[in-house]
């Protein structure tokens, strides 16, 4: 048995790096009871070598293999995956990472490296004019709406010197990004128990730019759930809204899903929302060394698409300070319901956890002093009694917008809509649908010469 011993020790003093793969059994033992991946483990950490654990996800081990995977986690950062496939991909990337880190290797993080075949004609220069816009008002942002897409886009370091375009600018700012990045696209899912089981009661795969995938998102979660308004008491009329889980929570986690996920994965953002929680998943990990722990206090923050943050930053859909999980720590204590749970096992997972039984009820009807203003008032008036409707409903992001361009221009196709709101025709669509429910949006008349208004009365 000592010459097992031997051999190890020897064969791991001339190794670069230690990857240890851990499953269900222990395996062979010598005769002090210890198997030869654990003394091929130990000899690594002697001798100071790189150690990468690799842990098949299990729902039960021997008691043996269970001790040694406590003993590598209370040293180790580790890593689970749950087949063949996730391993390779794991373990490739960890090695490339390793390889970048020791200078063995240079390649460039995704987000800066050149989009091949894209140009400026992929990018929609209304994006970047509306971003210019959003980032003043929000950043203080320096350049003038004028700026021309070119000195945009070397600004953010989005072109490279000879004109080529970076995968972040076409992120960012493209007309049809899926074309270059088809993973990019967000899938969403509404399921009516805990589990993920068909039938489902709403499911949609959004494509855009991320921040159009942020919206779309954002607005698919919060049509789904629980909201309470309250009473009318502001000076205007207005009631307040509170949704069953925090807004601000639930788009802090998309957003940062979209923007710190793994591009090079072929895995799409997914939020599901359950019965009982909300789960939001994306093909990353956190920086090396980290742990989940390190969530839940004050940190620095280490984006992995930088040139994608920034922008997101500037446009008001971020911070850049670190401190986007505890806001989201906060905001759940705020709303009496649990910390968020966050996994990292073969992708990146966020729990948000729902109530059980809600108290929270839903009220859409329209009192008859608002129903009076949509009926007889001019187009400011209308207006103003519309943001009211938009407001005691709940309604937010594309929901709102498409309620308003519909009620202020009645006789808009949804094709005409989709075009002054920069949205798909699907999109736009998808809120119709739901805004039929919520407030009674409907369409009277042909298809072509009909007009848009309120269940009972016309606008």
């Amino acid at each position: 048995m000592f010459w097992i011993f031997i051999l190890i020790r020897e064969e791991v003093a001339k190794s670069d790096i230690y990857l240890g793969l851990i499953g269900r059994e222990y395996g062979f033992e010598d005769a002090v009871g210890v198997s030869p991946t654990e003394r091929e483990y130990d000899c690594a950490g002697e001798h100071n070598k790189p150690r990468f654990v690799f842990v098949k996800k299990l729902d039960v081990r021997t008691p043996k293999e269970q001790r040694f995977l406590e003993k590598v986690e209370s040293e180790r950062v580790r890593k689970t995956f749950p087949n063949l496939k996730s391993l390779k991909e794991a373990v490739a990337a960890t090695l490339v990472r390793f390889l970048e880190e020791h200078r063995k290797i240079q390649t460039g993080p995704f987000d800066s490296s050149v989009c091949e075949g894209a140009s400026l004609k992929d990018l929609s220069t209304v994006k970047m004019r509306d971003f210019i816009r959003v980032a003043r008002e929000r950043r203080g942002f320096k350049l003038p709406v004028s700026t021309s897409a070119k000195d945009l886009l070397a600004h953010l370091d989005l072109m490279r010197e000879d004109g080529r375009l970076t995968n972040a600018a076409v992120l960012l700012f493209g007309k049809k990004p899926q074309r270059y990045f088809i993973n990019s696209e967000v899938k969403c899912a509404w399921f009516y128990g805990t589990r993920v089981e068909k039938p489902m009661a709403d499911h949609q795969i959004y494509q855009g730019d991320v921040f159009q995938l942020a919206d779309q998102a954002r607005d698919f979660v919060m049509s789904h759930i629980s909201r309470e308004i309250g009473r009318h008491n502001g000076p205007d009329g207005s009631a307040p809204t509170r949704y069953e889980l925090p807004l601000d929570a639930v788009f802090e986690l998309i957003v940062n899903a979209i923007c710190h996920r793994d591009y090079t994965s072929h895995e799409s953002v997914q939020v599901m929302l359950f019965s009982d929680r909300l789960e939001i998943w994306n093909a990353g990990s956190l920086p090396r060394g980290w742990t989940v722990k390190n969530l839940f206090r004050p940190h620095t923050s280490l984006p992995p698409n930088e040139l994608l943050a920034k922008p997101m930053y500037l446009k008001g859909y971020i911070e850049k300070t670190g401190t986007g999980t505890g806001d989201v720590i906060d905001y759940c204590r705020q709303w009496n319901l649990p910390p968020p749970e966050f996994v990292e096992e073969a992708d990146f997972r966020v729990i948000l956890r729902r109530r059980t039984t809600t108290e929270t009820t839903i009220e859409t009807t329209i009192e008859t002093t608002e129903e009076n203003a949509l009926r007889t008032a001019g187009r400011a008036a209308r207006k103003t009694a519309i943001d009211t409707v938009i407001e005691k409903a709940g309604l937010i992001g594309g929901a709102a917008r498409v309620l308003e361009t519909a009620l202020l221009n009645p006789h808009d196709s949804i094709d005409q809509m989709a075009k002054k709101l920069g949205m798909t025709r699907d999109g736009v669509f998808y809120h119709i649908k739901n805004l039929r429910a919520i407030v009674g949006l409907q369409h009277i008349g042909p298809s072509k010469k009909g007009v848009w208004t309120l269940k009972s009365y016309n606008v």
